[in-house]
């Protein structure tokens, strides 16, 4: 009777220790897992700021590019008028002689 009892005990304990085995393992993959996850997270984030990083840098340039276009524009109609008013002024100063 001894004998059948240890023999139980054993056959029980070594049921529990695969169990363990089995439930640590399943712990381990599914930690993996979330740390798998974590770091696609991850990466996606710093992706989207690489992106958004990009098209603010575009869109700087492209105002820059509006800017520089208005003050060339600006410059062209300042001459023009500089030229007309140069224009005027010698008509004027040949009527007054």
């Amino acid at each position: 009777m001894r004998k059948i009892i240890l023999a139980s005990m054993a056959a029980a304990a070594f049921s529990l220790a695969a169990c363990s085995e089995k439930a640590q393992q399943e712990t381990s993959e599914a930690g993996d897992a979330i740390a798998a996850d974590a770091a696609s997270a991850g990466d996606a984030v710093a992706d989207g700021a690489a992106d958004a990083a990009d098209a603010t840098a575009d869109a700087a340039k492209d105002a820059g590019n509006a800017v520089e276009g208005t003050v060339n524009a600006a410059g062209d109609a300042a001459a023009a008028a500089g030229d007309k008013i140069a224009d005027e002024t010698k008509k004027a100063e040949a009527n007054d002689k």
